[in-house]
């Protein structure tokens, strides 16, 4: 079987895998949202912590809870790093200096899990599972919470109410993320992924002597860091090391936990809103871009010219022979298309234009089919942009699910689509014009552009993966990469309450000969469209400065 017949029978596979689970997973995960009951252990979780489940919010209160939620969790994960030197289980490392701390603290409450230091050498049994595992779940939970309201803003009238952000955290957590991570986890340890809290000796193939490296629950670990779309790997190779990727099948299985929930999200909308055709139209919207980015991804690694890469099959540097091309451009077009930001494979050696690739799929938003919720939530404000331009072009006031898209609600999704640009462009050009910050650069010319637009697009969106070639573990980029990290996160999270809070005091109006259907094809190709020309003409200038000019050079 030649590469690329492997690579397009992965592809096959991990598509009928997630068709098989969409329905059934999405229609459950609306149910939990929308259920009036409490499991005994949420009751449990709502007394600990004095919160009461049943009262409604309205936006500001929803975003205040997410707001003082997340600052705890940052104020205890950075806590947890500083003191590690002193914590039992920390095996010999000395704590985290103030700068890295603070950036790993942002990083995964943020759910982007950007990592500048190597986690087998830095990071002990203490902080990976009772701060980094456990904001794994807690920030994926976050975002679906977020998501969520936003559908009851459509779904909602004229009350104004979004539900209450503490029982959506809590059964997120709880009655989704937990049992998935845990079979997941099992699928993992069957497929050779390390589960302890020993060392782990391995015998060396070829010299005859033996290496030893830190065990840990990496397996239990792996799957939420897939599932929830975190990103941040035990080992510094992430996805790529053996122990936390060892076969074909368990990469195959990750890039499946990294779409699963996204993709069935849309399912989730569809019910709660009360149209299951316009959760598939956004399905539709989102598979066609990501289908379309790996058939690319595919062309430029596979296609590439040149006898090293014609003898090799393609483009093999950085990738891990037991992946491939095919398993290896899947994974890279899947982590940078959502928020996860795990690798397998090192995005710095693929071609110019599959390195291009990889940043412009974090540059639309990561929405084909983004984070675990924020994918969602951008994807639908994305719906609201693309009914607008519907109504200029046929002089009628637009319309989406109901509810009129007037003044308010179309400034509040143009700021959602400028926040992330403008962070990236502003802190890519501050880092090019000042002298310290480009010594950190491997490379020179485009590819060295490439590194610092990567980093900062990066840390903007959330996805958190690196070209693997930038020294980012110094004050600078700690500073700047964790300030563009919260105000990636928090920033759009802002505008998206504050548009479910708009659209909920609504009274929805009836459809008539003029509502445009946002249940059909049309519409969907009208949201692709917009999504690709809007991110196009904002980020094509250093585009063609960095990956476009190294592509066709």
């Amino acid at each position: 079987m030649g590469p690329v017949t492997a690579g397009v029978l992965q592809l096959l596979a991990l598509t009928g895998a997630l068709a098989l689970v969409h329905i059934p997973l999405g229609t459950y995960m609306a149910r939990v949202y929308s259920s009036q009951r409490h499991l005994r252990v949420e009751r449990w979780i709502y007394k600990g912590i004095g919160a009461d489940p049943d009262t409604e919010m309205r936006w500001p209160a929803y975003l205040r809870g997410v707001l003082v939620f997340s600052l705890a969790g940052v104020l205890l994960l950075y806590a947890l790093q500083r003191l590690q030197g002193v914590l039992p289980g920390s095996l010999g490392f000395a704590s985290i200096d103030p700068d890295q701390a603070f950036n790993t603290a942002v990083s995964f409450v943020t759910n982007t899990n950007w990592q500048s230091y190597y986690g087998e050498q830095a990071m002990g049994h203490v902080v990976q599972t009772a701060g980094l595992a456990v904001q794994n779940f807690v920030s994926a939970a976050v975002g679906m919470a977020v998501a969520v309201a936003l559908v009851r803003g459509f779904a909602g009238s004229r009350s104004g109410e979004l539900g209450n952000f503490w029982a959506d955290l809590v059964r997120g957590v709880v009655r989704i993320l937990v049992p998935l991570a845990f079979v997941a986890a099992i699928v993992l340890v069957a497929c050779g992924v390390i589960q302890n809290f020993s060392g782990v000796h391995t015998v060396g193939q070829f010299t005859g002597g033996s290496q030893e490296w830190n065990g840990g629950a990496v397996a239990s670990q792996e799957a939420i860091k897939e599932l929830g779309t975190n990103g941040g790997g035990y080992f510094n190779a992430n996805s790529a090391h053996p122990f936390e990727n060892p076969t074909p099948f368990s990469n195959l299985f990750e890039i499946f936990l990294i779409l699963v929930i996204p993709f069935a999200l849309t399912r989730t909308f569809g019910v709660m809103v009360g149209s299951v055709r316009q959760g598939y139209a956004i399905l539709a919207a989102m598979g066609t871009i990501w289908l379309g980015f790996v058939s690319l991804m595919m062309w430029a690694e596979f296609s590439h010219q040149g006898p090293a890469f014609e003898l090799a099959n393609g483009a093999m540097e950085g990738k891990e022979v037991r992946f491939g091309i095919g398993g290896s451009s899947l994974f890279a077009v899947s982590t940078t298309l959502t928020s996860t930001g795990a690798v397998d494979s090192f995005h710095s050696s693929f071609t110019g234009l599959g390195g291009g690739i990889t940043l412009l799929g974090m540059m639309l938003g990561e929405i084909a089919p983004g984070g675990v919720g924020s994918g969602l939530y951008g994807m639908l404000v994305m719906a609201v942009i693309a009914v607008f331009i519907a109504g200029l072009m046929v002089g009628r006031t637009p319309e989406y699910l109901g509810k009129k898209i007037g003044t308010r609600e179309i400034k509040q999704a143009a700021l959602y689509i400028l926040v992330t640009p403008a962070l990236v462009l502003v802190l890519t050009a501050a880092a090019m014009a000042l002298p310290t910050p480009g010594h950190s650069m491997t490379n020179s010319g485009a590819h060295g552009l490439s590194e610092i637009l990567y980093a900062y697009t990066s840390a903007s969106n959330n996805n958190g993966s690196a070209f693997a070639s930038l020294n980012a573990d110094t004050q600078w980029f700690n500073t700047t990469l964790g300030i563009a990290m919260l105000l990636g996160r928090f920033v759009p999270m802002i505008f998206v309450l504050a548009l479910a809070g708009s659209l909920a005091r609504q009274t929805p109006v009836p459809v008539t000969a003029g509502t445009l259907r946002t249940g059909k094809p049309l519409f969907a190709g009208l949201l692709v469209g917009a999504v690709l020309i809007i991110t196009g003409l904002t980020y094509f200038p250093a585009l063609a400065l960095g990956p476009l000019a190294e592509g066709l050079a």
